[in-house]
């Protein structure tokens, strides 16, 4: 069994202590059990970050374990992969794309990306007005990441499906482009239409309400949380929580961290502060190869 020899490699050959050797057991164990029980076939050998990284929500958010424990439990994977890796059991090391929470922080909550999948098969089937925008909004967040006032705020010449991008006022008035794929592009042309089909006399924003007028905040709160609902336990679902999931969708398929945050408009951020000059194609490269749904 690898743990079991892994155990015996820290005691004989790295010295480790009795109760550091306990305590990666214990840690270990862990990990596998929640792994399996994803009922995914996942193995050691085809755990990747995605995997640690709702384990880490799931002890942060469920368990209420605090950042430094989750660090500890995390230091246990890195030193077992390495072992992996030096024994040639895995060909990559899933913990170098993990960093660890820092203290009194918890990770963002996000839906994973096969529950987003069934959830837009389930709102496929309701051809009406409100299902075509309900499904919008959802498909909307969750492939630009945008922040419920920016999806708000679109109006329909903010759309440009010659070049399959959207232009976003953000924070401050700022303004970014983001690159979008066609699946977007098609469910936008299929709602403008039910819409303009609907409402004779329709408002500048692209989002309207069941009586033509703009989509309020408390409206498209609703629409998110009663959809998110079908398909996750998550207590919290709002719009922030598709974000969230957009941004970890991303990063899960390798996307670069500078591209991720350009995208949504993030400017703040210590870690981006060196990334200056990623140019809109290359935003655009990163987003089709990096989104699932792109």
């Amino acid at each position: 069994m690898l743990i079991d020899s892994f155990l015996e490699y820290l005691k004989s050959e790295r010295n480790y202590s009795v109760a550091t050797v306990e305590n990666y057991a214990i840690d270990l164990v862990q990990f596998e059990t929640f792994f399996e029980s994803l009922n995914e076939g996942i193995t050691w050998e085809k755990v990747d970050a995605s995997v640690v990284r709702e384990w880490e929500v799931q002890l942060l958010d469920d368990k209420k374990m605090s950042a430094a424990s989750v660090n500890r439990k995390l230091s246990a994977l890195r030193s077992f992969y390495r072992y992996l890796l030096m024994l040639g059991k895995v060909e990559a090391n899933p913990m170098l794309k993990i960093a660890g929470p820092k203290n009194k922080s918890k990770l963002p909550v996000f839906v994973r990306e096969k529950e987003m999948d069934l959830l837009f098969e389930i709102m496929d089937s309701d051809k009406s007005f409100k299902g075509v925008r309900d499904r919008l909004v959802i498909l909307m967040f969750y492939l630009t990441g945008m922040r419920r006032a920016e999806l708000l705020s679109l109006k329909d010449a903010d759309v440009d499906f010659s070049l399959k991008q959207i232009k976003v006022t953000g924070k401050r008035s700022k303004q970014r482009i983001i690159p979008v794929g066609t699946e977007l592009m098609d469910a936008v042309k299929e709602y403008v239409n039910e819409r303009n089909n609907s409402f004779t006399v329709c408002s500048e924003f692209l989002f309207v309400s069941d009586d033509g007028l703009p989509l309020t905040i408390g409206e498209v709160t609703r629409i998110v949380k009663d959809n998110l609902a079908k398909v996750t336990t998550n207590k919290k679902r709002t719009p922030h929580v598709l974000r969230h999931s957009f941004a970890t969708a991303m990063l899960n398929a390798d996307a670069d961290l500078p591209s991720i945050q350009k995208i949504l408009g993030h400017e703040s951020l210590k870690t981006t502060e060196v990334y200056t000059h990623l140019s809109f194609e290359e935003l655009k490269d990163a987003y089709k190869n990096a989104h699932p749904r792109s």
